[in-house]
């Protein structure tokens, strides 16, 4: 008998689990960064899509069959998907396969997180999975999902939830539980406006991370008893968990508490000033999120670009970066950039300064601008001179300017033209 927790028990239960990655959202909150595109599409990292974690998760983990369930402007990331993620072999029985939207039930779109797994369920019915692993395509994290299906089938739970701790001011955006010591669920309640703290750490909240683990079987029961429930909205933090906590083992997977191989770390980016916040952070000598580690790589789709180059040499006219990542493909020619990501392909011309700026794919800066806390999105053309960062009364006439002061910059705000394939 192999032991639990062993490295051969834990490989054998991602072997015989299905990732059902939902990537339909909106992401409405990070304002018009989503206007052209699905949230799990929106780039991050300097190369990266926000896609490619879970993604990248599920691969190092050991699970190869994965359906990314698609639906809100998911062009760019079915595209995305195919240049990038194409590499498993199918004879081997491995796949990432895009289920668009299809009204498969009815003619409903997908009405909740639940029913977008529901309307697919003939899928887990085909492969019959021994475990189905639910993720959210919206979040940056690096997880090793072994351990947590290990744990679910240690708990022989009916469903595992992970989990971990968010300041208890943001945790209202959150599902938020209870446990107990050893880890079950004894409350459950979704985006509650007077989140229960942590006991013994009043400033913080158990939140979920939209991770679950099921049995195969005995989520295709429960899929199919709140689709016939007409009082449901269909959500797995609204109404699924909430309505098992009583009747069913429901167990919490703590994210921090056990060492893996993957590094703890864990972001949601649903707001322009989560998502600013959590790029710049991998421009620090020592970020929390290592980019670099190569025992858990961030796989993505690799454009052949030439390197970063920075020119001219003259007094006043010197191209060069500070404490910023750069990516292939950019140009810095006689300007400064500090404290900065560019994405790749930016250029930035003579006497320009972009200071603490994420500058996505494609950006063009002219000459002579001053950028400073600001999101510039894929394919805008700065015109010269342009000043973004320093007079926020004057930047919200043309942008968005968030309430801790980011500036937001998309084309159609500079009067140019927006590709509806970003």
């Amino acid at each position: 008998m192999i032991p639990r927790r062993s490295g051969r028990f834990v490989s054998r239960l991602t072997r015989s689990t299905m990732a059902m990655i939902m990537a339909g959202g909106r992401g409405s909150r990070l304002e018009d960064l989503t206007a052209i595109r699905a949230k799990p599409a929106t780039p991050f990292g300097g190369k990266f899509r926000i896609i490619d974690f879970p993604l990248s998760n599920c691969v190092n983990s050991g699970i190869r069959q994965i359906f990314i369930l698609t639906q809100y402007k998911a062009h760019s990331l079915i595209q995305h998907i195919h240049r990038g993620w194409g590499y498993l072999r199918g004879e081997f029985g491995e796949f990432i396969q895009i289920i668009p939207a299809q009204q498969q039930v009815g003619e409903h779109w997908y009405r909740g997180t639940a029913d977008s797994i529901y309307q697919n369920i003939n899928e887990i019915r085909e492969h019959n999975p021994e475990h189905v692993l639910i993720l959210a395509g919206d979040h940056i994290y690096k997880m090793d999902y072994g351990p947590m299906i290990a744990a679910h089938s240690e708990n022989n739970a009916d469903v595992t939830v992970g989990v971990i701790q968010v300041p208890l001011h943001e945790a209202t955006g959150f599902g938020v539980m209870s446990i107990d010591t050893d880890n079950r669920v004894k409350k459950f309640s979704e985006k509650p406006v007077n989140p229960e703290p942590v006991p013994g750490n009043p400033d913080a909240a158990m939140a979920s991370m939209g991770i679950y683990v099921f049995d195969s079987e005995f989520l295709i029961e429960i899929l199919q008893a709140d689709a016939a429930d007409p009082n449901s909205s269909h959500d797995f933090g609204h109404d699924i968990i909430p309505k098992m906590i009583d009747s069913q083992r429901v167990f919490a997977y703590p994210f921090h508490d056990v060492k893996t191989r993957a590094q703890s770390y864990w972001r949601d980016v649903g707001t322009v000033d989560a998502y600013f916040r959590a790029n710049l952070e991998l421009v620090y000598v020592h970020p929390e999120l290592n980019l670099y580690d190569e025992d858990w790589p961030i796989w993505t789709y690799q454009e052949q670009l030439p390197p970063a180059k920075f020119v001219l040499d003259d007094s006043g006219r010197i191209g060069m970066a500070t404490n910023s990542m750069v990516s292939g493909g950019c140009i810095v020619s006689g300007a400064y950039v500090k404290q900065s990501l560019l994405f790749s392909s930016v250029t930035v011309d003579e006497g320009s300064e972009v200071i603490q700026a994420v500058v996505l794919p494609q950006v063009s800066v002219g000459k002579h601008c001053r950028i400073t806390r600001a999101v510039i999105d894929k394919r805008c053309v700065i015109p010269d001179g342009t000043i973004i960062g320093e007079n926020h009364a004057d930047d919200a006439k043309r942008f968005t300017v968030t309430s801790e002061g980011v500036v937001l910059v998309c084309p159609h705000m500079l009067g140019q033209e927006t590709k509806h394939s970003e």
